[in-house]
């Protein structure tokens, strides 16, 4: 009897070890935790630091994953939201779900000020189309914004869908500062050569990597992967007269966290090199926090828009809706 009630009182302080209780569950897009994206190496090094468990929840992409927590509302299993950007901070706040991130922004590299006491940056790019050099030559590439909506048929171009992906919405976002109240005409001539709409950007990347069309909406930096990890110049961003849109992911803190010292520690973490080093090599994004050495010189090479298009959240908010709808009329004609 001693002996089992020695047994059953060794059983219960089990949970009263610390380390082995704690679990942060984050919530991100799927290509952040793809064994090539930067989750697996944030993983490890965060749970060392930590000695708790990290636990990635991945959905197909930012708008996904706002939508995702609007139905769980304070039921979800978050701690952290790892994946959205600022054309989504406002309606994310407005949710009532997040609470302040309680860093120190100062020290953040970005091409803009940040002020946002909810979500904290941590990497950055702007959008371009990327193309096949084989399929259009460099003397061929589009120069503008107009040129693609009006350019050859045969050139297709895969984009993602704005009610789901934040790619999507960041082109959505972009044809409306370029061509405000005549963006439906534009989407009215660049549809027939959309090779096809998906819910995320991973799925356009590989549709776009595997041949099915010549172009692709990804990122400026997107050419880097290849010129490092493939070393081929084959795939390269078209650069736009009118400019390019910015995108700005951000992370936040779920206010009815029980794990909300640890998500903290998290938000930290996500600032420094253990964090950040993997974000130009796996994310293909350029950093917002410290690293532990210089971007590689290949990033100094890639495409620097001469203008940069960024509608503030609450301009985002209050018309994405809307916008979404006239992209919807006009596709659907």
């Amino acid at each position: 009897m001693r002996k089992l009630l020695f047994t059953l009182l060794a059983f219960c302080a089990l949970p009263l070890t610390a380390s082995a209780a704690e679990t942060l569950t984050v919530y991100t897009y799927e290509s952040f935790t793809a064994e090539w994206g930067p989750g697996p190496k944030v993983k490890q090094a965060f749970e060392k630091e930590c000695q708790c468990t990290l636990n990635w929840v991945a959905v197909t992409d930012g708008v996904a994953m706002l939508n995702r927590l609007k139905l769980e509302g304070s039921g979800t299993q978050a701690d952290v939201v790892l994946g959205l950007d600022t054309n989504l901070t406002a309606e994310a706040k407005a949710t009532g779900l997040f609470a302040p991130h309680g860093q120190d922004a100062a020290k953040l590299t970005l091409p803009i000020a940040w002020t946002d006491d909810t979500f904290l940056p941590y990497d950055y790019a702007h959008f371009a189309v990327i193309y096949d050099t084989e399929k259009i030559p460099e003397a061929k590439a589009y120069k503008s914004l107009k040129d693609l909506v009006e350019g050859a048929p045969e050139d297709k171009i895969i984009l993602e869908d704005p009610r789901t992906s934040t790619p999507g919405l960041g082109f959505l976002l972009w044809v409306k500062a370029v061509y405000g109240d005549k963006a439906s005409d534009a989407w009215a001539k660049l549809k027939p050569r959309i090779l096809t709409t998906t819910p995320g950007w991973s799925e356009a990347y590989g549709l776009f990597t595997k041949g099915e069309a010549p172009m692709v909406l990804s990122y400026t930096t997107s050419p880097a992967y290849h010129i490092i990890a493939e070393k081929t110049e084959r795939y390269q961003a078209m650069k736009f007269a009118e400019g390019h849109y910015l995108q700005v992911e951000v992370a936040g803190i779920i206010a009815g966290s029980p794990e909300k010292a640890l998500a903290q520690k998290f938000l930290s973490f996500m600032e420094g090199p253990g964090f950040q080093d993997a974000i130009p090599e796996n994310n293909w994004m350029f950093p917002a926090g410290k690293t532990s050495a210089p971007l590689p010189k290949t990033f100094d090479e890639l495409v620097k828009p001469d203008k940069t298009f960024l509608f503030t959240p609450e301009e985002v908010a209050s018309n994405r809706r809307a916008w979404i709808d006239e992209w919807l009329n006009a596709m659907s004609k």
